[in-house]
């Protein structure tokens, strides 16, 4: 509970918000038990070598290392979901895409449901619709890290979908991705890299010098992969399929301009619960 107390107080003094449960979580991952054993045995002392690694792991925090980097997982959708450095920590913002796209999925008459995850990181968006849809879903997450396929791989495992989710290493950028994937898709989802360049320095230190810089700068304009994607769609969608994209602050306006440019129909957009509109969907017009 002392070393509980103090690093609370000085990770607080240092600036860093919700200090006392970023100490909690370091010490319970460093003990192995749960947050709520911290208190039950408040009074337990430590041995040399938990000290030692407590330490470790709050120096590497005091420099604004990611929390979840720290202890290795995270949760999305309330799925246990690892991260490591050179993947994209999922975002709670990003829930919402997931949870329009499960809604979509359950008013498909369809009894399975292909989907495509446009720079699927840690297989989070992917591993969430193949677990928690209420019919049959087969999606393909593609990501051009080979880092974030291990770690995507490693999560297809732990949440016991590999018989639902395969992973392929592809560049959507590139030229031919069409042919390294499988379309046609009745769903397709991303949450592409949408920060413009200017913007990254202002970002927090643990995003800005930790999280990887592919994942989160969409050029100068916060649109250069927004815009491939919605290129591509034609060449990967299915008659009635949909595409759902996670987009920037102020980037609604833009990114629907872009679909209804390339054909696109019933654009709709969804706000987060900070009131930003943060995912947009739409359909492809027939032929």
């Amino acid at each position: 509970m002392e070393l509980l107390l103090r690093s609370a107080e000085h990770l607080k003094e240092r600036g860093f918000e919700d200090a006392r449960l970023n100490v909690e979580l370091l010490l319970a991952h460093v003990l192995r038990c749960r947050r709520l054993d911290l208190y039950v045995n408040f009074d337990r002392p430590l041995d040399s070598g938990e000290i030692g690694t407590f330490k470790e792991l709050y120096r590497r925090r005091l420099s604004h290392e990611p929390l979840q980097y720290l202890v290795g997982e995270t949760r999305f959708m309330g799925l246990p979901v690892a991260v490591a450095p050179g993947v994209l920590i999922p975002r709670p913002e990003t829930e919402l895409l997931a949870e329009k796209a499960l809604e979509m999925i359950a008013r498909q008459t369809a009894e399975s449901v292909r989907v495509l995850d446009i720079g699927t990181g840690s297989g989070c968006i992917a591993i969430a619709l193949a677990k928690l849809a209420s019919k049959e879903v087969i999606v393909d997450g593609c990501d051009a890290s080979s880092e974030a396929i291990n770690v995507a791989s490693r999560n297809v495992e732990a949440n016991a979908v590999a018989g639902r989710v395969t992973l392929i290493q592809a560049d959507i950028l590139s030229d031919g991705i069409a042919q390294m994937l499988r379309p046609p898709y009745d769903l397709i989802v991303s949450n592409p890299p949408y920060v413009p360049s200017g913007e990254i320095p202002q970002l927090k230190p643990e995003v800005r010098a930790f999280e990887p810089l592919a994942a989160l700068d969409g050029g100068e304009d916060g649109l250069r992969v927004i815009a491939r994607i919605i290129s591509l769609v034609p060449l990967l969608l299915g008659t009635g399929g949909t595409l759902m994209l996670e987009i920037g602050y102020n980037e609604a306006y833009p990114v629907i301009a872009l679909l209804s440019a390339q054909g696109f129909r019933d654009v709709q957009t969804m706000k987060d619960y900070a009131g930003i509109e943060r995912v947009v969907s739409a359909g492809l017009k027939e032929a």
